[in-house]
């Protein structure tokens, strides 16, 4: 999934073009790549104008080009390959506030499957996968010199604001699951959030669940501040 909001914003404008979507609903439509001279006949438009809008929608990572020869043929005197284009793997989803539904699904089912094969129950399985993914994200962003942990936040969606004791979370990225599964999903985001500043390492900060809605219910506090850890 692409983790950035502008790039996903721009890829999704990139079909607001009429002739564009058309060509990308045609593509998508057919069961093998198409060609843009076949393109531009079912469409009804120049070539110039579908090779156009067909590259851009590769460019935005919407299609992806691959080069075949239509004949069948290989080896000399068989031509060059014909430049197609199909649908690409990429997924795009863009929501605001900003939402990461999808990094719930995938701990909550790696959290079944371990709940099965170790005999733990299924949340204390979400609150160990929650905070090995967290550190993960903490050090991959620590191998990055200078990578400040209101970015790293910012970047998973949680919208920090910092302030004199601590730094404030203003979204929550799992919000919907949230009201509805609200002491699940809070404790998982705990673990997340603790598992962040784990993997970043010497934050001065703790992790507290601090339910504040619409917020998000985890808040960051300063080590030796009014409310954290002295």
């Amino acid at each position: 999934m692409d983790k950035s909001v502008d790039a996903r914003v721009q890829a999704v404008a990139a079909l607001d073009e009429p002739t564009r979507r058309r060509l990308y609903d045609h593509v998508v439509a057919q069961p093998t790549p198409v060609s843009r001279d076949d393109a531009a006949e079912a469409l009804g438009v120049p070539r110039t104008t579908a090779a156009f809008h067909l590259d851009k929608l590769a460019d935005e990572g919407l299609l992806e080009v691959v080069f075949e020869r239509r004949t069948g043929r290989s080896g000399p005197g068989a031509g060059r390959p014909a430049k197609l284009y199909r649908r690409s793997d990429r997924e795009i989803e863009v929501s605001f506030p900003e939402r990461q539904y999808d990094v719930a699904g995938r701990l909550l089912a790696a959290a079944l499957e371990d709940a099965e094969s170790t005999g733990d129950s299924p949340r204390q399985a979400l609150e160990r996968r929650a905070g090995k993914y967290g550190e993960a994200v903490g050090r991959a962003a620590r191998s990055e010199p200078r990578t400040p942990l209101t970015r790293v936040l910012e970047s998973h969606g949680f919208e920090p604001r910092e302030h004199d004791l601590g730094i404030d979370l203003i979204n929550c990225p799992f919000h919907a699951l949230a009201k509805d599964y609200t002491d699940l999903v809070c404790t998982m985001n705990l673990r997340l959030v603790g598992g962040v500043l784990t993997g970043l390492g010497d934050t001065g900060l703790l992790a507290e669940l601090d339910p504040q809605p619409p917020h998000c219910c985890v808040r960051l506090t300063r080590i030796g501040s009014e409310g954290g850890e002295g």
